[in-house]
């Protein structure tokens, strides 16, 4: 790990170990209530050509907690995200995303977000309003939320985009009926995508861990 240089968002980053003139990246997006230590918790088992860079979201929510975008309940306890705040932070990473690529030498081409929970709703929203800055998703434990994504979001070219999603058949958090809707929604806008489920709850399992590693090798 080394020092990171002062962009917009915090963030950690494990260099690749395999240098070349220019390498991909892989970007994490932590869930809501996390930070940006969570996924870099398994950075070193990441493919060794990448750069891997975990970023801390924008808004606190006590200590070491943050979030991308607030949840709020209405009286009935129905849940509501903050979709003005999500839109802001899905241009946040976009912009993030270019800073990197001016500070590091990392190929603008090949640009792979990797969230979590949280992390994946935002996402999906990135990927499909920016497609030409993202070539592919690992959208783990979360689910697509097009009211984040850019107005017209439908007429933008996704013909180098990829998606892998994973959820847990028994999440308490995010149903596995709502991850279910993206594949087919996704594909219908012409992305390829790869679905696959796991007997866990909200979480990530070893066999997910490893289908999304193969998956990025191809």
């Amino acid at each position: 790990m080394q020092l990171t240089m002062n962009l917009s968002l915090h963030h950690l980053v494990r260099e690749p170990k395999i240098k070349l003139e220019k390498n991909p990246l892989l970007l994490l997006l932590h869930g809501y209530g996390s930070n940006e230590e969570d996924l870099f918790s398994f950075a070193s088992e990441l493919p060794e050509e990448y750069y891997v860079v975990s970023v801390r979201a924008p808004y606190e929510l006590g200590y070491g907690s943050y979030a991308w975008y607030a949840i709020n309940f209405d009286a009935d306890e129905n849940k509501f995200s903050d979709i003005p705040q999500a839109q802001e932070s899905r241009d946040l990473i976009a912009n993030f995303i270019d800073e990197l690529v001016a500070n590091y030498p990392i190929d603008a081409t090949k640009i792979t977000l990797i969230g979590f929970s949280q992390g994946t709703i935002l996402s999906y929203a990135i990927a499909l309003s920016y497609p030409e800055k993202i070539q592919r998703v690992v959208a783990m434990s979360g689910y697509l939320n097009t009211e984040m994504a850019t107005s017209n979001f439908e007429n933008n070219d996704f013909s180098h985009l990829k998606i892998f999603a994973s959820h847990g058949t028994v999440d308490q958090v995010v149903p596995v009926d709502w991850a279910r809707k993206a594949a087919p929604a996704l594909t219908k806008l012409g992305i390829e995508v790869v679905y696959k489920e796991y007997p866990i709850g909200h979480g990530v399992a070893p066999q997910n861990f490893y289908d999304f590693k193969n998956w990025l090798q191809h």
